[in-house]
């Protein structure tokens, strides 16, 4: 069986990648760090079939001890600070792992094993005030938050390595996407995880900043399956991986409501907290070469996917469990 290492094993993406190597016969390794906080909840229905093992991006001795022992043939880098708005108050942080992070797995694999296939997780965030709508593979990068810009960083590194050692490494270039297992600091979660509250009389109102912008959504569970793809290719390259349609803030909140009948205007508050210093207004991506070169296609619609979180925010509420 082949070997697969995902870093932030424990993370939305993390976990769905998880159980989709696993079907596929993998064995998974999933490196978390050390912390005084264990969360292994998105994990506790496939803990017991997968190796997780202690690493962390900031400690590269760490990572070559690792790749050595396991010997992955596949590597997927899903670990980071992934939370733009945390981006600000911890710029320093942000651009230790979610960029110089990247530079320390990919030089690992280059000490250990260079033919290991590398996955690095980009984002949509690195296109920030976008120069071409819908945003592409070509489409020139323009930051709007160091997260975004630290994303840049890793993604230009891997390509960097790819072309320098002839390494199979690969940048994943996602959109936004979701899922019941979404960390509730992303408005997405925070927006399904405050209706159901509503509609259990646990809460009263919900505040956000800006609800016109707009966003590329889809689901977490379709967006996996191409970053196996990607590392199945015979030739490394870089894809965006989009549902080509974009939505409004505003779209989220009326389905979401919408979906225990009630109206959002009566319960929304907009609060110039939540409002970004930079804001990225609009991203949508266009998913031609994923589709043409590798077959891929998103499953779940926009609303499917807003009904499926806000119908698990309803039964994790009603069932007392505590939310991830």
């Amino acid at each position: 069986m082949p070997t697969a290492l995902i870093t932030g094993i424990t993370g939305q993406d993390g976990s769905y990648l998880a159980e989709f190597l696993l079907e596929k016969g993998y064995t998974v390794i999933g490196m978390v760090r050390r912390t005084s906080t264990v969360n292994f909840h998105r994990l506790e229905h496939i803990q017991d079939k997968v190796t997780l093992v202690p690493g962390d991006l900031g400690d590269q001795v760490s990572l070559i001890h690792l790749l050595e022992e396991h010997k992955p043939e596949e590597v997927y880098n899903l670990a980071a600070q992934s939370f733009v708005q945390t981006s600000w108050n911890q710029p320093v942080f942000t651009g230790d792992v979610t960029a110089l992070g990247v530079t320390r797995m990919l030089d690992a694999i280059r000490i250990v094993d260079p033919k290991i296939r590398f996955y690095q997780a980009s984002s949509s965030e690195m296109f920030g005030k976008v120069c071409e709508v819908p945003q592409r593979e070509t489409t020139p990068l323009y930051p709007r938050s160091p997260y975004g810009v630290a994303k840049v960083y890793g993604h230009w590194i891997t390509i960097n390595y790819r072309e320098s050692y002839n390494m199979h490494a690969t940048s994943g270039i996602l959109f936004n996407h979701e899922s019941p297992r979404r960390g509730l600091e992303f408005v997405t979660r925070k927006i399904t995880h405050h209706v159901a509250q509503i509609k259990l009389g646990l809460a009263r109102e919900l505040r956000l900043g800006n609800l016109d912008a707009r966003r590329d959504w889809g689901f977490a569970g379709d967006y996996v399956k191409a970053m196996w793809l990607m590392l199945q290719q015979e030739s490394p390259d870089d894809y965006v991986v989009a549902t080509g349609e974009t939505h409004s803030v505003e779209e989220f909140l009326e389905l979401a409501f919408g979906a225990v009948n009630l109206d959002w205007h009566d319960y929304v508050v907009q609060d110039p907290r939540f409002m970004r210093p930079a804001e990225v207004d609009l991203l949508v991506g266009d998913p031609a070469k994923a589709g043409q070169k590798m077959g891929w296609a998103p499953v779940v619609s926009f609303p499917e996917l807003v009904q499926m979180m806000v119908a698990a925010d309803m039964k994790l509420l009603q069932e007392g469990r505590t939310p991830m």
